[in-house]
């Protein structure tokens, strides 16, 4: 007996709902991290303290850009979830490191 392929279809659905979930959140808080990155100013050679926000908001953006790359790259989930669904977490991970090699 051959499975009912709407039935399949129908539970690809609902489990990329539910992995919507831990994407969404990992990615909102990369998103966070990176911004602050992005936005910390040093006031001059000395500023100690912002160039270790910087440098800890880089970690923090690259290392949930790491948990997205591994939840995404289980095979059963990256048979429902398509590779753009985590390019905004690439691309920050990108702009974080970027911001750290220049700056941080």
């Amino acid at each position: 007996m051959t499975p009912d392929h709407s039935s399949v279809d129908d539970d690809r659905g609902c489990l990329r709902v539910v992995l919507a979930v831990p994407f969404l959140l990992l990615t909102l808080i990369e998103a966070y991290f990176c911004w602050t990155a992005l936005t910390i100013r040093p006031s001059g050679p000395w500023d100690d303290d912002a160039y270790a926000g910087i440098t800890l908001s880089c970690v923090v953006t690259l290392g949930t850009a790491a948990a997205v790359i591994a939840l995404w790259a289980v095979p059963s989930v990256r048979r429902v979830v398509p590779w753009w669904c985590i390019s905004p977490s690439l691309l920050m991970g990108i702009v974080a490191g970027v911001r750290w090699m220049n700056g941080g």
